[in-house]
């Protein structure tokens, strides 16, 4: 989860364009299984606003450095906006492994609404380990493997507002991005602690080792 990947005044233009777009119904974009459980609705892809719109989601997520480490992105898709209104939801899926030609490693959720704006509307991510329930402050994201099930809860009051998009990593497998994140941040909390040190060098070099390995440019 990363905290404030769109700052207020980004938060601010997107809701007031978000009022003047043209919101379809959000099945124009599922794929045939997911079209049977998604009940939203998104900004019409022909909409004048939403190419800009798009941009600077695409610009923020890209020049968040967490984001970057984290994702290892060599394509980032451009995002879907979406509306979930009182009774609306989006039952249990799984994203497209393809979208427009290019594989999907991570999704992304960017929330545009606060969580006291609505009741219900988690993001609701499936894993072997149990279900996790997210609901972030507006201008937040969450990251999940693309492989994972998940769904959003229906929506009982108030308006939930998301961008929702995909990124083609560097690195396909999860495991493999997971150690080079830990590897970096560890790095750089002891380069903050310590300066540069021998032991650092190493550590540098191991990490890009394995990204030279693993990366698929």
């Amino acid at each position: 989860m990363i905290a404030n990947v769109l700052d207020a005044d980004n938060l601010r233009w997107l809701r007031n364009n978000l009022e003047q777009t043209r919101f379809v119904d959000g099945r124009q974009t599922a794929g045939r299984e997911a079209r049977v459980v998604k009940n939203n609705e998104q900004v019409d892809r022909g909409d004048p606003l939403l190419e800009e719109m798009q941009e600077l989601v695409i610009d923020r997520l890209l020049t968040n450095a967490l984001f970057r480490m984290a994702t290892r992105p060599h394509v980032v898709r451009p995002p879907l906006f979406s509306r979930y209104e009182p009774g609306m939801e989006y039952g249990s899926h799984v994203d497209d492994a393809i979208m427009g030609g290019m594989r999907t490693d991570v999704s992304v959720t960017i929330f545009l609404s606060e969580p006291d704006e609505y009741d219900g509307g988690e993001l609701v991510i499936e894993s072997a380990a149990g279900e996790q329930d997210v609901k972030l402050s507006a201008g937040s994201a969450v990251l999940y493997p693309t492989t994972s099930l998940h769904r959003v809860a229906p929506v009982s009051r108030g308006e939930r507002r998301a961008a929702v998009t995909w990124v083609r990593s560097l690195v396909r497998d999860a495991g493999e991005r997971e150690l080079l994140f830990d590897l970096e941040t560890a790095r750089h909390a002891l380069f903050e602690r310590l300066g540069k040190t021998p032991e650092l060098d190493l550590l540098a070099k191991t990490q890009s080792n394995l990204l030279r390995r693993w990366a698929e440019d």
